[in-house]
């Protein structure tokens, strides 16, 4: 007797396929980004990943004006009207090159107003010039990206992370190694450096995919379809900045206030007490160690979120409510699984990670704290994502701007009173705020299962159930080192460490997949 085989519509097929292929090259871009990130760290300090995550978010504004938001456009507006997919992708770059081009010439020309007024800090002047030069490549790679998006054809944005990373990672060592052998100092410029060719890579690799293999119909086709030139950009633009527009001005908003935060943490912190090269230390630590890690799991939960948006948006077109129901529950089932685990393994093995790899206690603490981020964290990007996907980005924005608004009170009240723990509380609380909000808002708009036994309590007990199985296993297994594997400091530390997390991911996928096969057979 054959057994059965499970067949996939071609929307659902392409949809797990280009969820597998981000989560993939998602992954293998955050193992690259830690050890680039561990280099940088050990090249130009703390202090310097603190000064360099203080200019960053100059970029962060541009990119969410002229590239950001006209991506996410593009890919809800390709994804409803593919056959126009050409002319819309045409005019969104258009648009986004003009901004960038401008606001790239507005940082260079007020490089040292913005270092010394805007973010209280002259040193991160020089390095402003070389970040506005990243804007028109960030917005060509981000327009062409939202293209393949919108076809649900997610293979060339997927590699064009891994070729910025691997040439960024090997422009800076080059560099790193001119700079020993010429005996000049290495400041944080060799970061903001990175990032430019980063950039650059990511944009010669899209555009080079473009011209080679187009995702949409053929141009000779397609004119016929839909006509080309002014005529067409013309009768595009409105549409498109009818969906751009609202994102624009929200993720201004957003990347306003958290580029307010990432300004006045180090600033509260010297109100604290400390000096400000330790404030810097501090903020670099935080900021370059210990999120990066948190972070990293979510490759999964932002694929998904990245490829819901144009297929919620298409089901909404199609009036296909039970697609719509289908893409909440597994969002949320996926998410609380991912954050729960992720939450045990930075409790378990944070202060080991933070010691092995970056060789700072501290940042094992904040690891360690800042594991409880996780369900709530990932639960609000899938969340947000199929909230913009239905259109309601108005209320999106709102939330996000009280969570920010939020996390700002424990900046400026808090940290001059208790540090960075206030910062670290205000966190969590905003991101619990976060979760919820827009949980509450979507089920005003669709329905869909929630469980709470199933989506909480069940990873809860296979989380316990898995780490006390790692625990007798781990402990079964090195006795015979007598724990030299444990040891801080050793040259095996991070590998053992790892080998206990694998353990840990493997045991409670186990059990989830086994407990789902059972549930399977009991039904039937």
């Amino acid at each position: 007797m054959s057994m059965p085989v499970l067949k996939l519509s071609p929307g659902k097929r392409a949809f797990l396929t280009g969820t597998l292929l981000l989560t993939g090259t998602g992954f293998l871009c955050r193992i690259l980004g830690f050890f680039y990130r561990i280099f940088l760290s050990r090249t130009i300090g703390a202090e310097g990943l603190g000064i360099y995550n203080m200019v960053h978010p100059v970029f962060g504004i541009c990119f969410a004006v002229c590239a950001g938001s006209i991506q996410t456009a593009l890919s809800q507006y390709v994804a409803a009207n593919q056959k126009r997919g050409r002319a819309v992708f045409h005019t969104g770059l258009a648009v986004s090159l003009a901004l960038s081009f401008l606001m790239a010439g507005f940082i260079c020309r007020h490089a040292g107003f913005i270092a010394e007024h805007i973010l209280l800090e002259p040193r991160c002047a020089p390095y402003l010039n070389l970040m506005a030069l990243s804007v028109p490549f960030a917005a060509l790679h981000a327009c062409i990206n939202g293209l393949y998006y919108g076809m649900q054809k997610s293979r060339v944005p997927a590699f064009s992370q891994v070729a910025e990373q691997v040439v960024r990672m090997a422009a800076v060592c080059g560099i790193v190694r001119c700079l020993q052998e010429s005996g000049r100092p290495i400041t944080v410029t060799l970061a903001v450096w990175g990032h430019l060719i980063g950039e650059m890579a990511s944009a010669a690799f899209t555009l080079f995919c473009l011209a080679a293999c187009p995702p949409c119909v053929s141009s000779r086709t397609f004119q016929k379809r839909t006509g080309s030139g002014p005529k067409a950009f013309g009768e595009n633009l409105l549409p498109l900045m009818t969906l751009a527009l609202p994102l624009i001005g929200n993720r201004l908003v957003l990347n306003l206030l958290g580029s307010a935060e990432a300004i006045w943490i180090p600033n509260r912190l010297t109100a604290y007490g400390l000096s400000s090269g330790d404030a810097f230390s501090v903020y670099g630590v935080l900021t370059g160690m210990a999120l990066p890690f948190i972070l990293f799991p979510s490759a999964v939960t932002n694929s998904i979120a990245v490829l819901l948006l144009p297929s919620v948006a298409k089901a909404q077109a199609e009036k296909n409510q039970a697609q719509i129901s289908a893409a909440i529950s597994m969002a949320l089932r996926y998410s609380s699984y991912m954050g729960i685990l992720c939450t045990g393994i930075f409790c378990l093995y944070g202060r080991q990670l933070g010691t092995s790899v970056f060789r700072s206690p501290s940042a094992g603490a904040y690891i360690r704290t800042l594991g409880w981020l996780c369900p709530f964290m990932y639960l609000a990007t899938t969340l947000g994502s199929i909230l913009n996907g239905l259109g309601k980005t108005s209320a999106t924005f709102l939330q996000n701007v009280c969570a920010l608004c939020l996390r700002l009170v424990f900046v400026l009240i808090g940290i001059p009173k208790t540090g960075m723990q206030a910062y670290l509380a205000g966190l969590l609380i905003s991101e619990i705020f976060l979760a919820f909000w827009h949980l509450s808002t979507l089920r005003s708009f669709a329905c869909f299962r929630w469980n709470a036994a199933e989506m909480i309590g069940k990873p809860v007990l296979l989380l316990l159930t898995g780490g006390w199985l790692t625990k007798k296993l781990w402990s079964l297994s090195v006795s015979r080192f007598h724990g030299s594997f444990l040891e801080p400091g050793t040259a095996l530390s991070f590998f053992g460490t790892a080998l206990q997390i694998g353990m840990l991911c493997s045991i409670y996928g186990g059990l989830l997949l086994g407990w789902h096969l059972l549930k399977r057979r009991q039904k039937s």
